[in-house]
């Protein structure tokens, strides 16, 4: 009986079983027929680029599209970070990926690397989009030296998004068309000198078309300096020194730009209209979470809502040996960083406490925390290029053609704002030096560090990076995050 009992008990089970399995079987199909209608379905969104680049002011907005992808940026994890001027900071266990760029152990798994590598293509994508939508318009749609503008700047920010792209990875897919095919998709790597003449090449068509200044609504688009700047910088970091100065010398016959007079000035609100600012980011929303500078969220003490990362190191402020003409201690040293007994924000003193990587933090992109505006929404502008460092690349130019002159008449207009004596060095090693330590504490905390050592080679990076870093032939790069290589079928053959 009991085991008559177990056969009806276990005949009932897999009867309902079986029923539960055919509605299980008849459900995927209506699923997966449902799936396939909707596959195929055509996009129900109100725009597509056939029908959204129909007049100037959607193509307007497509470029400021372009504009917007820069905002999420995190170019200081590798200039700051990975350089000799900042440890992570922060908690101790916090963004240990960060860390892993910090002691050069980084892989293809890391979480940083593949957020850059994701932001940066996010903004080649849309360039890639708006010129080839915006270069289709009919010109009864826009205006054609509008069209030709736009396209310019697109090709400006494609070129400085590359240029960051080659920097930090060296070798990777040059990708120039919209991703609507699978060929454009997957892309090999190029080299590192097709990407450069690619950009040169973007730069070039870009200083044809763009003005050299703007008004109103329009400032803070991409002039004609700005195109300049890059190309020397291009030209700079290819060793190119006759082109780096070939295009210093046509951005200063603009006559745009000049230094500020007083340093600190041009890491407060406005400083993005200064005359010394040639291309940045400009904030200026102040009341609506996630639109400020997100940079002073990173940066700040903890007392003050910020997380207290990108730590500057002693071996940074070690760089400021010498005092001005009257005594005092170089004014670019308290502009840019908190130290003990030295005045904060909001008639505070700053604590070595509040940094307890290295004992001091980022200052220059807190000055808003003197006017009530809560943390993250920041008005600060970042500078990708100023006219000091323009002058810096300038010496550093003509002082590797052998024009030791006027390599210190450049480099001493910078040390002159800075109320140092103008430099004595005599020789063209001794003046490289000089150089070098210049760029060092006029753009501190603006992300140039690592590249400069990078492109200066060896020698000189092994000195200041230590026991950590391995060079490796010909130079230095990142891995390529590991998702592009499982999705690229070009980068897995």
């Amino acid at each position: 009986m009991i085991k008559l009992s177990l056969f009806f008990t276990l005949y009932s089970k897999f009867k309902q079983m079986k029923k539960v399995l055919y509605i299980l079987a008849v459900t995927c199909i209506v699923l997966l027929t449902s799936c396939n209608q909707f596959l195929t379905e055509n996009l129900q969104d109100a725009y597509s680029s056939e029908n959204f680049y129909t007049n100037q002011t959607n193509a307007v907005m497509g470029v400021t599209g372009v504009y917007n992808s820069l905002y999420g940026n995190i170019l200081w994890v590798f200039g700051d970070i990975a350089s000799d001027d900042a440890m992570k900071g922060g908690n101790a266990g916090d963004q240990t990926d960060i860390t892993s760029l910090n002691n050069f152990s980084a892989n293809s798994g890391n979480g940083e690397i593949s957020t850059f590598w994701q932001s940066t293509y996010e903004t080649i994508d849309r360039a890639n989009n708006v010129i080839a939508n915006i270069t289709a318009m009919s010109t009864t749609t826009i205006d054609p030296t509008i069209q030709k503008r736009l396209v310019g700047e697109c090709k400006y920010l494609r070129a400085l998004s590359y240029f960051y792209l080659v920097n930090i990875f060296g070798e990777v897919p040059l990708k120039l068309e919209p991703q609507t095919t699978s060929a454009s998709i997957n892309v090999g790597l190029s080299s590192v000198s097709a990407i450069y003449t690619q950009i040169e090449k973007d730069l070039t068509d870009a200083v044809a078309v763009l003005p050299s200044s703007y008004t109103g609504s329009d400032l803070g688009r991409v002039t004609q300096g700005a195109v300049y700047g890059l190309l020397a910088k291009t030209c700079l970091y290819q060793q190119d020194y006759t082109g780096c100065i070939t295009n210093i010398t046509a951005l200063e016959n603009l006559h745009q730009y000049n230094l500020v007079r007083n340093y600190a000035d041009l890491f407060k609100p406005g400083a993005e209209d200064s005359v010394e600012v040639i291309f940045g980011l400009r904030f200026v929303n102040n009341t609506t979470v996630a639109l400020g500078d997100f940079l002073t969220q990173w940066f700040a003490p903890s007392l003050e809502g910020g997380y207290y990362f990108d730590a500057p190191t002693q071996n940074y402020v070690n760089a400021f040996t010498e005092q001005t003409t009257n005594g005092a201690v170089d004014p670019r040293l308290d502009a840019s960083i908190g130290r003990d007994g030295q005045p904060w924000f909001n008639n505070t003193t700053f604590s070595s406490s509040w940094s307890p990587a290295t004992g001091y933090l980022v200052k220059k992109y807190d000055e808003n925390l003197t006017t009530g505006v809560p943390i993250g929404h920041s008005t600060v502008p970042y500078h990708y290029m100023r006219y000091a460092d323009i002058l810096l690349m300038k010496a550093e130019a003509l002082n590797e053609t052998g024009d030791i002159v006027d390599a210190a008449v450049a480099v001493n207009r910078v040390r002159a704002r800075a109320l140092l004596a103008p430099t004595t060095a005599a020789s063209q090693a001794t003046l490289r030096s000089v150089i070098q330590n210049e760029r060092r504490k006029e753009l501190g905390f603006e992300f140039h560090r690592f590249f400069d050592l990078m492109r200066w080679g060896q020698a000189t990076a092994e000195a200041a990076l230590g026991s950590n870093f391995k060079w490796t032939s010909p130079r230095f790069y990142f891995p390529i995050p590991q998702a592009e290589l499982d999705a690229n079928q070009a980068l897995s053959k």
